[in-house]
């Protein structure tokens, strides 16, 4: 007999949790990010602990879409127990059109890498004449 009570409900940040632990395509696990302008810059920041940015953090933009690719090694250990993610990490986002990606800037440090590039100048908006036909 089924119950007349509503079944619970799956949010969006249900799914977004669903995806990060069941990653259906294999070992390729989105980055957590954090985006926000601060004064005249676009900031990007990513939670990526347990990693060397020397070797194991790629940075490409192309256009404006940033690409921001890392990887976790997996240490090996006897007797192990582990909730850490291991394996592929990887974003790409659309940038801004204000963003100028000639001077992008990255850094990290705590586990967080941060990437901040400065805002262009935005162009004035202008209004578009409409020419009329046939009268």
């Amino acid at each position: 007999m089924s119950s007349m009570l509503p079944r619970p409900s799956v949010g969006l940040a249900d799914i977004f949790q669903m995806f990060e632990n069941e990653w259906p395509f294999g070992e390729r696990h989105a980055l957590r990010v954090e985006t926000f302008t601060e004064g005249d810059e676009y900031v990007i920041r990513c939670e990526l602990p347990g990693v060397n940015p020397d070797e194991d953090i790629h940075i490409n933009v192309e256009g404006n879409q940033l690409k921001i690719d890392a990887e976790r090694k997996h240490e090996e250990r006897s007797d192990q127990h582990s909730e850490f993610h291991y394996g592929h990490y990887s974003r790409s986002m659309l940038l801004p059109q204000s963003c100028d990606t000639d001077q992008i800037q990255a850094e990290y440090d705590a586990g967080i890498l941060t990437i901040r590039m400065p805002r262009k100048q935005t162009q004035v908006s202008k209004e578009i004449p409409i020419a009329r036909k046939g009268r």
